[in-house]
């Protein structure tokens, strides 16, 4: 089915990389959070099964297919998005729908049994029915914006300017977030690079909103307001450093966010190790402190008892390392793009 939907047509499109439906980052950022949240589904589920004398399979099998079908659905959607056919974003819809409605009947029976808040598995349980309402109401939007499947007159998008240009190469404003983070999309140009010396017409055009003229008006227009807005007063004259922070200001903002939240995840690498040391010599002083659990219902974990595992641990100071990288790359390059911009304005 999703092959069949990344073969539909591709009209007036010449990168296959064309993102155009609402949500697209947010619907990004979703699914790696629920991707995540799978993963500590599956350890909470294979460490509760260690303390129990037999297998118990659903504790973590369902979680592993969660984590299949959430992987599969965004590359699904990626297939759907570039290939411009919508009317199968139902299909995903109605998983949606599915997935909601079962995670909240787990969560209700959870209720019914007496589960406490203070269980890792209730807490995990509830997240997933807020990830799962989210990506639902990320899929209406859609629906609502583009007036797919329920509406006759569905809207019709044009491609940007520098998608229908084939001298553009710079594709870094148009791919998914994935390859933006990764920077996927250059592959080809850096294979190219490795055959042969790279010549200008390999590098291409900048899109139009990198070119100098487009940045001049936008510092212009910008400088223009704060001309406005001191007319009024004699005594003052309009400040370029205002308009370049009311032209630029936002790319700054975002390059400072990714950089404080790169450094707050320098503090995962510390606390992980150090729980990992304090876990190997607790195991090394008293070997008989992990016992067997004979009754199913006991085997519930708390989130302290979950962080008192060292692969756990491991685990997340894996995790923690490739985000702190990717939060600082992606703001090295915020600030440089931002910087080349403003001194093109300027």
């Amino acid at each position: 089915f999703a092959g069949w939907g990344s073969q539909s047509s591709k009209v007036q499109i010449h990168h296959n990389t064309w993102l155009h439906f609402p949500g697209h980052n947010l619907r990004w950022i979703l699914t790696f959070t629920l991707l995540f949240v799978h993963v500590c589904e599956i350890a909470e589920g294979i460490v509760s099964d260690t303390q129990m004398k037999s297998r118990h399979l659903h504790l973590f099998l369902p979680a592993i297919m969660g984590f299949v079908a959430a992987t599969v659905s965004i590359v699904y959607y990626h297939n759907i998005e570039t290939s411009n056919f919508p009317k199968l974003l139902l299909a995903l819809f109605l998983y949606w729908i599915m997935a909601f409605v079962t995670k909240t009947i787990k969560l209700v029976r959870y209720c019914q049994d007496g589960v406490p808040f203070s269980q890792l598995r209730f807490c995990i349980t509830g997240i997933m029915v807020i990830l799962y309402g989210l990506l639902m109401a990320v899929e209406i939007n859609v629906i609502r914006v583009r007036r797919y499947v329920f509406f006759m007159n569905p809207q019709k998008v044009k491609p940007p300017e520098d998608l229908q240009d084939l001298g553009v190469r710079f594709l870094q404003p148009f791919v998914n977030l994935l390859s933006k983070a990764t920077y996927w999309w250059m592959n080809t140009l850096i294979i190219s690079a490795h055959k042969k010396p790279v010549d200008l017409k390999a590098i291409g055009k900048l899109p139009i909103a990198m070119r100098a003229l487009t940045n001049y008006v936008c510092l212009k227009e910008a400088y223009e307001e704060q001309k406005k807005k001191v007319a009024d007063q004699p005594d003052r004259s309009p400040s370029i450093w205002l308009a370049m922070y009311s032209a630029f200001g936002r790319p700054i903002l975002l390059s400072s966010t990714f950089r404080y939240l790169a450094d707050l995840l320098g503090f995962a690498g510390p606390l992980c190790i150090s729980g990992i040391v304090q876990g190997f010599q607790n195991t090394t002083n008293n070997t008989n402190t992990t016992e067997k659990v004979k009754d199913p219902s006991n085997s519930y974990l708390s989130s302290e008892e979950f962080l008192r595992n060292v692969y756990v641990l491991a685990v997340l100071l894996f995790l923690a390392l490739i985000l702190q990288r990717t939060f600082l790359q992606a703001s090295y390059y915020v600030t440089t793009e931002t910087g080349i911009n403003l001194r093109g304005a300027l």
